[in-house]
């Protein structure tokens, strides 16, 4: 797609339409390893955190703005799982069948295993930092962005609003979107982003197309997050693990999908950062599965819990 076929969709509003069929085949379906380049909220000791982004439009040549992926990341005996799921393109994925199996084995702590087990469900797409009042240097950059579900369906709550009165925008449109406001603050312990919310509708960089088309240019690709070599082989994840869970040959037979869901993990993570050191260099790609698994109530905390980890251990 052009740039100048990027603006006549946006006046014609056909890119909301769009991006509301393809996020319902997403939920209808199954679904980087590095983070760098990756953008980030900076909040306070007492969790609370402030900035204004902006989503933007599909990369060049690539269909949507936004991708979807799914990873696991647990610590047993044998050391840590942090992989990305297979699941994220559809395909089995090795801790998928065994938290089935674990579901289906009729016991509470089978039950309670797959829990700790289960995938985590993220969403990335690329952002225009309008103000980071922590890291000012970052005004006026694209990055990528890791977001979850809490701040996913404010994203579908702005393309299909609950009230007549309420009108429907496109978030990554550079014309008619919406700078949003990215508000963090701690509820129950954890990470909410309830009060988060966009602005009003008003073109990026003043609608200048000129600087629209060469910030369009700068990017990121999408595609390339989920492409199959930032996913192990079969054979290999299910080898790792059994390492960590200490397992002899695994059982072959097929087991369903977990469901989605978004349990927050850095609670777990934070505690045991000191046995994980030697863990993340070998290690080091977040992931995403899914199974038939009845999952608790998710958290509020959407920024993957994985990239604050690591971002600490570089820190330290």
């Amino acid at each position: 797609m052009s740039f100048k076929d990027l603006k006549k969709q946006s006046s014609l509003g056909s890119l909301t339409q769009k991006l509301v069929k393809e996020v319902e085949k997403m939920n209808n379906s199954g679904g980087s390893n590095n983070d760098d380049g990756y953008w980030k909220l900076e909040c306070d000791k007492a969790q609370n955190g402030y900035a204004v982004i902006r989503f933007l439009p599909a990369p060049e040549n690539e269909d949507m703005p936004f991708v979807k992926m799914y990873s696991h990341a647990f610590q047993a005996k044998g050391g840590w799982y942090i992989e990305n799921s297979l699941t994220t393109m559809n395909q089995k994925d090795p801790v998928s069948e065994f938290n089935s199996e674990l579901w289906n084995n009729g016991k509470d702590s089978g039950k309670e295993q797959a829990r700790k087990q289960k995938r985590k469900l993220s969403y990335i797409a690329n952002i225009y930092v309008v103000k980071d009042p922590e890291n000012p240097q970052n005004d006026g950059k694209v990055f990528l962005y890791k977001f979850g579900k809490k701040i996913f369906d404010k994203l579908m709550s702005a393309m299909q609003p609950e009230f007549e009165d309420e009108e429907a925008i496109n978030p990554f449109d550079f014309w008619e979107g919406a700078n949003f406001k990215l508000k963090a603050k701690s509820v129950g312990g954890y990470r909410n982003y309830d009060s988060s919310e966009f602005g009003k509708v008003e073109p990026l960089l003043g609608g200048d197309d000129d600087a629209l088309e060469a910030l369009w240019k700068t990017e990121n690709s999408l595609a390339e997050l989920v492409a199959p070599d930032q996913f192990k082989e079969y054979e290999v994840l299910k080898k790792r693990l059994n390492q960590v869970l200490g397992l002899g040959a695994p059982s072959s037979r097929p087991a369903a999908q977990e469901d989605s869901g978004d349990e927050d993990i850095e609670e777990q993570l934070r505690s045991a950062r000191p046995a994980f050191k030697k863990e993340v260099a070998a290690y080091s790609e977040p992931e995403l599965p899914t199974t038939s698994i009845p999952e608790p109530a998710s958290s509020d905390d959407d920024e993957n819990s994985l990239s604050w980890f690591y971002q600490s251990l570089a820190d330290e």
